[in-house]
């Protein structure tokens, strides 16, 4: 509100049927309203000083506020700034002991990272050394192997030749191959291949198993006293009766020529007979035992023409012994031979090759030194 809102353009204009006599009560009431416009123009003006001063007076309160909470904040992060710095002076100084600490720990290190390669190297030198030994001792060990491979084959190639023994000889030679597989070289695989092979042709070659003869022959023996000899009076098949056959008989009252074994015993000779056969079974026995085919083979036919002419061809038990004699003589006929001496030579030439490895090395070395 201003003064010129109090002006008199304001009201209403008066009547102009209002008579002119009355000045002076109109100049009192523009005077009044004079005076009401001033004071209100005052008490406004007071009013909007009261409310600046109120206004300014808050914010001031407000600025105090504030300051004092700036100020409060500013002492904390003071004292947060102190605090920090007293941290990064300690963790400086750590820092520095820290520091201290990786330089001594790094001398460690590289004290320690020598004493690793000397260690090591060491270690290389030691393995070195224990690798040289166990080539050594293998070597060793294969050199024995190889020794007691050829003693078995020439055990068994002497015994196959001196008592014809397949079974020793094949036993032998399954043994060296056994052997051998222990050698760690390859070079003898052909030898043994070829050791394999001579084994596999002696045991075709077996034609019986000895131990089962010798319990054969063992058994004709104990049952040769319980065999029944040739009746005396066993007649006679067959007689002819013609006009030589009359003169023959006539003459054979006369003179009598005949073998000892072709003619029944009585009863002082039953011991005689059944020793002889004894005999040639025991022969056949030893001659199975010292690998004597031939003999062995020469006995039992023997004890069987024995058992033929002295002994009662009518009964079992002598069928039956005949029966075994001949089935061991056909046991007992002689095999292909086997050629053995292959794989023993083909071993010795083998390991002389071996053998001139060293020297070729070391006469190709020895030069080599002699150079300036």
């Amino acid at each position: 509100m201003s003064q010129d809102d109090l002006t008199p353009e304001s009201t209403p204009a008066a009547p102009k049927s209002v008579p002119s006599d009355s000045p002076r009560a109109s100049r009192s009431a523009t005077s009044s309203r004079s005076t009401g416009g001033t004071l209100a123009l005052t008490l406004l003006i007071a009013l909007i000083a009261l409310i600046g001063v109120g206004y300014v007076g808050w914010k001031q309160w407000k600025l105090t506020q504030i300051s004092t909470v700036a100020l409060r904040t500013t002492t904390g992060l003071e004292d947060r700034v102190t605090a920090t710095e007293h941290a990064l002076t300690a963790a400086n100084g750590q820092d520095t002991v820290l520091l201290q600490r990786l330089n001594d720990g790094d001398q460690v290190n590289h004290s320690l990272r020598e004493e690793l390669l000397a260690q090591d190297q060491r270690v290389r030198d030691l393995e070195e050394a224990v690798g040289r030994l166990s080539e050594k001792t293998l070597s060793g060990q294969d050199a024995m192997r190889l020794d007691e491979t050829e003693s078995l084959l020439r055990m068994g190639t002497e015994r196959y030749t001196l008592f014809h023994d397949a079974q020793g000889a094949a036993q032998a030679y399954a043994l060296a191959s056994q052997t051998l597989a222990g050698v760690n070289d390859n070079a003898f695989n052909g030898v043994r291949q070829s050791i394999d092979a001579e084994h596999d042709a002696l045991v075709k070659s077996q034609v019986a198993d000895r131990e089962q003869l010798l319990d054969t022959v063992m058994q004709l023996r104990n049952d040769l006293p319980n065999l029944p000899l040739k009746p005396l009076d066993e007649p006679v098949t067959n007689q002819d009766n013609g006009v030589w056959a009359r003169i023959v008989r006539g003459l054979h009252s006369v003179i009598q020529i005949q073998r000892d074994n072709g003619a029944p015993v009585d009863i002082a000779d039953a011991r005689i007979a059944r020793e002889l056969i004894a005999l040639d079974l025991a022969q056949a026995q030893a001659s199975l035992l010292a690998w004597d085919d031939n003999g062995c083979t020469a006995a039992l036919k023997r004890a069987d023409a024995g058992l033929a002419t002295q002994f009662d061809p009518q009964s079992a038990a002598v069928q039956q012994a005949r029966e075994h004699l001949a089935t061991m003589s056909t046991q007992l006929k002689p095999a292909i031979p086997v050629k053995l001496g292959g794989a023993l030579s083909e071993l010795r030439n083998l390991r002389a090759v071996h053998a001139l490895k060293p020297d070729s090395g070391s006469s190709a070395v020895a030069p080599a030194g002699n150079k300036p």
